[in-house]
C-alpha cells in the first residue's frame, strides 16, 4: 500500500456527516485526500467530523450543506466547490432516504423523496461534476443496495430507485468513459436501520447471509478505496458487500 496514496486529490462524499458516509470520508482522508463532507440537516455531526479531520491535517476537510432534491443548485454548488478546493477527483453518491412505502399507503411525496435522493440526485450531481472529474481522470462511486437486485417487501419505491441507480451506474460508465470510471457498491447488512427493528427480525436477516454476521461501515469504505485507488481497469460494475446475502434464495 502506498502511503498517502490519494494525496493531492479531492473527494466529495454526499451524506457524509454520519454512518457509512462519515467512514468513507475518514478512509479517503487517511489516504491523503482532501474531503468535502456534504450534509443536509446533520450540521453538528458534520462540524465535529470537520474538526476531527482538520486536527489530523490542516485544511483537509470542508463542509458543503445542500438539499439534494434541489438539483438546479448543483452547477453553482460544483463551481463553488472547485473554486474552493481547486479540483475534484472523486464523487461518492452516498446520501439516501430509506423507509417503507406499503401499497395502500404510498404518497406522491414519498415517491419524490425516495426517487429524488436515491436516483435523481446522483444523476444530476454526476452531470454537474463531470467536467472537473474529466480533467483529472476521476471516479464516481454510487452506493446502491442489495435490494436494488432482490426485492424487499413494502419498500417498492426504495427498491425501484436503487435498481435504477444500478442501471445508471452502467450507463454513466459507458457515457463518461474513457476519462471517468463509474462503479457501484451494494451494501447488505452493514448497519441496522435507524427505525426500530425487532431482535427476531435481525436474527432472521443475519441467518440469510453466508457469513451469518453483520458487516461494518469499514467494509464499505475499504471497497470505496479499492475502486478509487486500486482498480484502474474496473468500470460499470456493482460490487455486493453483503456477506453472501445475495446467495440466499
Amino acid at each position: 500500500m502506498i502511503e498517502n496514496s490519494l494525496a493531492g486529490k479531492v473527494a466529495l462524499i454526499t451524506g457524509a456527516a454520519r454512518r457509512i458516509g462519515a467512514e468513507v470520508a475518514r478512509t479517503l482522508h487517511v489516504e491523503g485526500a482532501t474531503v468535502v463532507v456534504h450534509y443536509k440537516n446533520s450540521a453538528g455531526e458534520a462540524q465535529a467530523l470537520k474538526a476531527e479531520l482538520n486536527a489530523l491535517r490542516a485544511n483537509s476537510c470542508v463542509l458543503l450543506q445542500a438539499d439534494l432534491l434541489e438539483v438546479k443548485q448543483f452547477p453553482q454548488l460544483m463551481s463553488a466547490l472547485v473554486e474552493q478546493t481547486g479540483r475534484l477527483d472523486i464523487l461518492v453518491n452516498n446520501a439516501s432516504s430509506f423507509y417503507p412505502t406499503p401499497l395502500g399507503t404510498l404518497q406522491e411525496q414519498q415517491w419524490d423523496d425516495l426517487m429524488g435522493t436515491n436516483l435523481k440526485a446522483p444523476l444530476f450531481l454526476s452531470q454537474a461534476a463531470a467536467a472537473p472529474l474529466q480533467k483529472n481522470q476521476g471516479v464516481i462511486i454510487n452506493l446502491t443496495d442489495v435490494h436494488g437486485i432482490r426485492p424487499l417487501s413494502e419498500f417498492s419505491v426504495y427498491c425501484a430507485a436503487k435498481a435504477g441507480l444500478i442501471m445508471l451506474t452502467q450507463v454513466l460508465a459507458r457515457e463518461l468513459g474513457p476519462t471517468i470510471r463509474v462503479n457501484g457498491i451494494a451494501p447488505g447488512a452493514i448497519l441496522w436501520p435507524e427505525q426500530p427493528m425487532a431482535e427476531d427480525k435481525r436474527a432472521e436477516l443475519l441467518a440469510k447471509t453466508a457469513l451469518e454476521r453483520m458487516g461494518s461501515p469499514e467494509d464499505i469504505a475499504q471497497t470505496v478505496l479499492f475502486l478509487v485507488r486500486d482498480a484502474p481497469y474496473i468500470t460499470g460494475q456493482v460490487i455486493a458487500v453483503d456477506g453472501g446475502r445475495l446467495l440466499n434464495h
